[in-house]
């Protein structure tokens, strides 16, 4: 194997181990903190509109696809609304509901992971640069998802969910080496995830932090993530 390709693959290694130690963090902390919660929903919510959203109108732009990614943000955002509603109402509501949200976070994990390879298809640079990047928010990812699992579900679904998200980033990385998405469809897949990001943190876990005893504590919560999404955005970007 290349050596680009072993480094690729070194690094997506070591986004599934920030993955997974964010994920264990969290579920120590169990429910000892619900203020943890309204911290996630920040975080998520500054994921997609300062990480992914951008990134994915830095790629259209090119080809004129500005108002075509607001519009599949908007998607994005429906699609989950329309399912989580229709999982609520129908009969699956116990069995699929709990995972929208984790599943979600855990594809974000495997594009994260073709990023990854993906970039060290290009260059070095451009590899390490994007791995860097990636390693910076993938605690959050881990924290998140644990997060978000354990609102709706009990622990070991939390973990099942974690050792998936910690394992997309190296599938991802893989599927990054072997193939090349253009532009137009990669900036259309983040614009969609950020949509069902938005969806995640404002309908699942802004909602859920306010249920606590601590409900006073969601808004500062909720800045205080998106504000380290910010800054780990600034110095990783």
């Amino acid at each position: 194997m290349p050596a680009l390709s072993l480094t690729a693959l070194a690094f997506a290694l070591g986004a599934s181990a920030t993955t997974y130690l964010g994920g264990r963090f969290a579920l120590w902390l169990d429910n000892r903190f619900a203020w943890l919660t309204a911290l996630t929903a920040g975080m998520v919510m500054g994921i997609a509109l300062i990480d992914l959203f951008p990134e994915a109108l830095a790629l259209g732009r090119s080809g004129h696809l500005t108002g075509v990614l607001f519009f599949t943000l908007m998607l994005g955002f429906a699609a989950n609304l329309v399912l989580d509603s229709s999982l609520h109402w129908g009969r699956a509501t116990v069995s699929l509901r709990p995972h929208l949200g984790p599943a979600s976070l855990t594809l974000h994990s495997l594009l994260d992971g073709m990023s990854i390879g993906l970039a060290f298809n290009v260059s070095l640079g451009a590899g390490i640069v994007i791995a860097i990047a990636v390693l910076a928010h993938d605690f959050a990812d881990g924290v998140n998802t644990v997060r978000l699992s354990l609102a709706r579900s009990h622990k070991n679904v939390a973990h099942a969910w974690l050792v998936a998200d910690s394992l997309a980033p190296v599938l991802g990385a893989l599927l990054g080496l072997a193939i090349a998405l253009d532009r137009v469809t990669r900036s259309t897949v983040l614009a969609f995830v950020a949509g069902a990001f938005l969806y995640i943190g404002i309908r699942e876990l802004a909602q859920l932090s306010h249920k606590g005893s601590r409900s006073f504590m969601t808004a500062p919560g909720a800045l205080l993530g998106f504000f380290l999404i910010g800054v780990i955005a600034h110095f990783a970007g």
